[in-house]
């Protein structure tokens, strides 16, 4: 099959998956190290701005790949193989350096021509002040993957604008030389990510640098009067695309768990009574059933993303807790896939430092994030299905 280019350029599909294995690779070398320094090295972060993953989602006028999420959803996908705290920033990264395509113009060229990278933390746990011509932002957030390495950092604030009725939801964009960040990652699962706290005293932020979360959602169009028709992230849900990458980062690493369940398990002999586990009716059942339920998530992510592809051909009547459902069942699934890998293969799986330890803490560590709950999700969808609001975003 003849190599995908991506927007007209020599890039291809080939060469960002080419490049995603790359990541992945380097991540996994130096996976025990990103484990204690609690982040991914430089090595890794360079790594993807070399291949250009880091732009792959900016719209074309920037000089960017403008990969389709199919892609998109591929790149972070191969790289959670090897490392899924890697494929954490991997999605990251990417998707919040296409942020600035919801801002007005002149904001949206100064973040993205500065050549930075972007993290960001959606909490509207900030206030803001309005100064002239634009707002001074404080508070304090957690959990912003990926900031040791940004030059910018959206941070989620509720503004009362002087046009509107009440405060609106609000994502400005702040230089991250202007903030402090507190490096108190230390956590169970996906410690790689570097995902510190941030500290905003004042910060004075004009207008172009004030994303409106509430008009991306809405309208999934710019704040401009001329756009690129055929930029994929002006047609799709703004919040069910922006969390597309956890499924996949879920199914990445679950993909790597039954391999590493299969290899294992071919070489065991059970001491009880010596047989070669591979030929045995009890994990020969379970690899059948582990892979079974992969096809399921793999499939629900398919289902996914072609609903959003398909959200405006289909009169935009997809719910937001639909794909948080649909979604959060994918991890679930992927999930009970790396517990019962762990459970199965007994006490020789524990040892710290193993692919099976790593891979499970973090699918695991996947499933917590607040997008990823399936009870909630569940909670949601099922309110949605009898015909009442469910108050989520997706």
């Amino acid at each position: 099959m003849a190599s995908q280019l991506l927007n007209g350029e020599t890039l291809t599909v080939e060469d960002l998956l080419a490049g995603a294995e790359r990541i992945g690779q380097l991540a996994e070398q130096e996976a025990a190290e990103a484990e204690k320094n609690a982040t991914i090295s430089q090595n890794v972060v360079d790594l993807m701005k070399e291949t250009q993953i880091a732009r792959m989602m900016l719209p074309k006028k920037y000089g960017g790949p403008q990969a389709d999420l199919k892609t998109f959803a591929k790149v972070v996908r191969k790289v959670a193989n090897y490392n899924i705290s890697a494929a954490w920033l991997t999605y990251l990264y990417p998707l919040h350096n296409m942020l600035p395509a919801f801002l007005p113009e002149k904001g949206a060229d100064e973040v993205i021509n500065s050549g930075g990278l972007i993290a960001d933390i959606f909490a509207a746990l900030g206030k803001a002040e309005r100064d002239g011509d634009g707002y001074r932002i404080s508070g304090k957030w957690s959990f912003v993957s990926g900031i040791n390495y940004s030059d910018w950092v959206g941070v989620g604030v509720m503004i009362q604008f002087p046009e509107t009725d009440k405060p609106v939801y609000c994502l400005p964009m702040l230089k991250t030389s202007e903030v402090e960040i507190i490096n108190n990652w230390d956590t169970f699962g996906l410690r790689g990510s570097g995902s510190n706290q941030i500290i905003a005293d004042n910060v004075y932020v004009p207008m172009d640098r004030i994303l409106r979360l509430d008009r991306a959602e809405q309208t999934r169009r710019p704040p401009v009067d001329e756009y690129d028709t055929e930029y994929p992230f002006y047609h799709i849900p703004f919040f069910p695309s922006f969390y597309i990458g956890f499924g996949y980062m879920a199914l990445g690493g679950a993909e790597r768990m039954l391999k590493e369940f299969k290899t294992l398990t071919e070489k065991r002999v059970r001491l009880m009574d010596g047989v070669r586990e591979s030929e045995s009716p009890r994990s020969q059942r379970v690899l059948a059933e582990m892979t079974t339920d992969f096809h399921v998530a793999e499939s629900l992510m398919d289902k996914y993303i072609n609903l959003l592809v398909n959200y405006e051909k289909d009169g935009c009547q997809t719910p937001p807790s639909e794909f948080f459902a649909i979604r959060t069942k994918a991890i679930k699934l992927c999930v009970d896939i790396a517990v019962r890998s762990l459970l199965t293969l007994g006490g020789g799986a524990l040892y710290k430092g193993g692919a099976m330890e790593l891979f499970l803490r973090d699918i695991m560590a996947v499933a917590t994030h607040k997008t990823s709950l399936y009870e909630d999700a569940v909670a949601a969808y099922g309110k949605d299905l009898f015909g009442f609001e469910s108050g989520v975003r997706g």
